[in-house]
């Protein structure tokens, strides 16, 4: 009789346990999602955007989903591709290209590409970064989808992946004399913009002023002017054409904050690296980086379960909050105090929510490590005896 009592008792302990954990699970968040406030200033331009590179934020815009003729930064999405080409593993970036006919007749910038000279895929990314060679971005093309148009399909494809409202592209160049429907947006450029920074080569080749290829013999000069003027700034692209005005994607990184201005439609190339500077500066002065890493948070007891604990820990958090706010962050833990199994590998059990002020900046999921399987019945009999038939250390008198 003394050991069903106590079965049944531990039967009632784990479902009070189970009802508690239960609740704490459907507990849903209702406070304000903390949001950037947009600068209220206006710039001399078609459109305009500054993003935080690592976390999407926008912090201005003007015109940001509008389709204006984006010139030569077309090529971020051209160059975007190869790298994913290199990435997957289609082409190697040692690969030897033969320049073909079409693509040294490019006109605009160039780097005078031959009919039948060779170069490697990294010095043609280096020519259509730094010098916005329009040849080198055809040849590009070629070598990784065999005809420009055949890539030009695969931009427009991606674009719809990336989620690209604005965009659409007939060419890898931004010329635009004769195009009728190739257009993009500065929300749309900042998004693939974005993406492409994520391949370390393309900065350091966007952020150098000069370079040079055939062994020396020809100097690259940077379209940008911002990377030798502007404090941090690593790339990324300019373009103009008559009908699209002076446009630039511009980046800068300090500390550990990384921001993409995009520009299009400005009156004049001195205009355009002005307002590029005023954003840039904007969002350095405004803005900061709020980062923390995952952590363990400690080990939860755990009922009925193989194990007795089981070992908690937050993932990576990041969000851009007021410049002013950053040493202001609150962290709160939501945690049941105790969990019931089974639990399974990764199994939300919380949430870890940041705070400014009264404003939620953001949470993540408080996630165990490792998993604990369910006692079952004959493993909880073997306990109760175990427990009840173990000498005592007390003594009788």
């Amino acid at each position: 009789m003394r050991h069903i009592l106590a079965f049944m008792l531990f039967l009632i302990v784990v479902t009070v346990s189970c009802v508690g954990v239960f609740a704490a699970n459907e507990t849903k968040n209702t406070a304000e999602e903390y949001k950037i406030e947009l600068g209220e200033f206006d710039v001399e331009c078609k459109s305009a955007l500054l993003m935080e590179a690592k976390t999407g934020t926008v912090l201005y815009s003007k015109n940001e989903e509008e389709s204006y003729s984006p010139a030569s930064v077309t090529k971020v999405m051209t160059l975007l591709l190869v790298m994913e080409a290199i990435e997957r593993g289609n082409i190697a970036i040692d690969d030897e290209v033969t320049v073909s006919a079409y693509a040294a007749s490019m006109g605009g910038s160039q780097v005078f590409l031959e009919e039948g000279e060779r170069m490697s895929v990294r010095e043609l990314i280096k020519c259509a970064v730094i010098a916005s060679g329009n040849d080198a971005a055809v040849a590009l093309a070629e070598h990784t989808s065999g005809s420009e148009g055949a890539f030009v399909a695969k931009m427009n494809e991606r674009a719809r992946e990336l989620g690209l409202k604005s965009s659409s592209f007939e060419n890898v160049t931004g010329l635009d004399d004769t195009t009728t429907d190739h257009k993009s947006s500065a929300l749309d450029i900042a998004m693939m913009s974005r993406e492409l920074i994520k391949y370390p080569i393309i900065t350091e080749y966007s952020s150098m002023w000069q370079d040079s290829i055939r062994d020396g013999e020809f100097v690259l000069t940077n379209t940008n002017r911002l990377v030798r003027y502007y404090d941090g700034c690593n790339g990324l692209k300019t373009g103009s054409t008559d009908k699209a005005g002076y446009c630039v994607s511009a980046t800068a990184r300090r500390g550990n904050m990384q921001l993409i201005a995009v520009i299009m439609g400005a009156p004049s190339r001195d205009m355009r690296n002005k307002i590029a500077r005023e954003l840039l500066d904007y969002g350095f002065a405004s803005y900061g980086l709020y980062e923390t890493e995952g952590r363990e948070v400690g080990n939860i007891p755990v009922y009925s379960g193989k194990q007795e604990t089981s070992l908690a820990y937050t993932s990576d958090f990041c969000r851009v909050v007021n410049k002013s706010d950053l040493s202001s962050v609150k962290v709160e833990h939501v945690l049941p105090d105790k969990l019931v199994a089974p639990i399974s590998d990764g199994e939300c059990v919380g949430t870890v929510k940041y705070f400014v002020g009264n404003k939620l900046l953001g949470e993540e999921e408080i996630v165990v490590k490792n998993g604990v399987e369910e006692l079952e019945l004959f493993d909880i009999f073997v306990n109760m005896l175990k427990n009840n038939l173990a000498p005592s250390s007390k003594k009788e008198e």
